[in-house]
């Protein structure tokens, strides 16, 4: 049996440690996770996704706010002797002592194809940038920033109006069979991690709020795939009438008409047609600020009244 301590805190991770506790192969030592966060209007405090799971079976729970600063969960880590650290979106940086206490390797599940989309939002900027295709893989975590040594790899097919959170989904449901591999076959000898070519590097920076607003002079295809790059995490917006306006669907439309560039052009029970700078946006749903979500023909019709 191999032994682990998994290290995560979004949803997304979820099931790769459900798939570790349920396996016969595997035994949970202990979870690391971020600390409870307050949340919601009334900010209170919220434990990640990860904790509450970890809590219902009966598995051991650390909640350092710096894991490198904080002794004493490391020596408590290091009487657990594991094989192995697997971390998946964890979201704090390990330090040397860390990584070198398990039996075999500190291994790292990211949702890109190394070394492209190296850093916090991969997913995102994936779509955003329209590619089709992204991945996962698993890594040897080093102390630099998403630049160990490859594993294993599997490309996902990013489809034409696939949002983050469907992207997320189908990162979060190939990635517990992808760790099993990696970790059996770095345990048994057949598995041989290999450096990371430089070819294709690029950053998947942290989104900032800024990159959310649309710009009308953009084109209906690069404000379509930004929608569904940042689909509800936080989500694209235009302001209207001083109120936030999130936009939720679209869809792009390559015909021409008069008009300025920002201005709605065509209005029916399909949506809003948006002049760009290149094309017309369809958008088919929206959520206006401190309301519910809504078709963007309703909307438009409760303007008029």
């Amino acid at each position: 049996m191999i032994s682990i301590v998994f290290f995560g805190t979004p949803d997304i991770g979820l099931k790769s440690l459900e798939h570790f506790y349920n396996s016969d192969k595997f035994e949970v030592l202990a979870v690391v996770t971020q600390p409870d966060k307050p949340s919601g209007r009334g900010h209170k405090l919220t434990q990640s996704p990860i904790k509450r799971f970890a809590l219902e079976k009966g598995i051991k729970v650390f909640q350092p706010k710096s894991i490198r600063k904080e002794p004493e969960i490391i020596e408590a880590l290091k009487e657990l002797k594991p094989d192995f650290f697997v971390t998946f979106a964890f979201g704090q940086i390990l330090s040397q002592e860390v990584l070198d206490i398990p039996k075999y390797e500190t291994i790292n599940l990211h949702v890109s194809l190394l070394p492209k989309y190296r850093g916090a939002n991969p997913i995102q900027r994936a779509i955003i940038n329209g590619d089709t295709e992204t991945g996962i893989c698993t890594m040897i975590t080093e102390l630099g920033l998403d630049c160990g040594d490859i594993c294993m790899k599997l490309p996902i097919e990013i489809s034409k109006n696939m949002n983050c959170i469907e992207l997320f989904e189908l990162c979060a449901s190939n990635s517990p069979e992808l760790l099993e591999k990696t970790l059996t076959g770095i345990k048994d000898g057949t598995l041989k991690p290999t450096p990371q070519c430089e070819e294709g590097l690029c950053f998947a920076d942290k989104l900032k709020k800024e990159e959310c607003k649309i710009d009308w002079n953009k084109s209906a295809e690069e404000i379509h795939n930004l929608v569904r790059g940042v689909y509800k995490c936080p989500g694209a917006f235009f302001e209207f009438n001083g109120k936030i306006i999130k936009v939720l669907n679209t869809e792009p439309l390559n015909d021409e008409t008069n008009g300025s560039i920002g201005d709605f052009v065509r209005i029916s029970k399909l949506g809003i047609d948006v002049k760009t700078g290149k094309g017309l946006l369809r958008i088919i749903k929206i959520k206006p600020e401190g309301k519910g979500e809504m078709p963007a023909f309703d909307w438009y019709n409760g303007l008029k009244h």
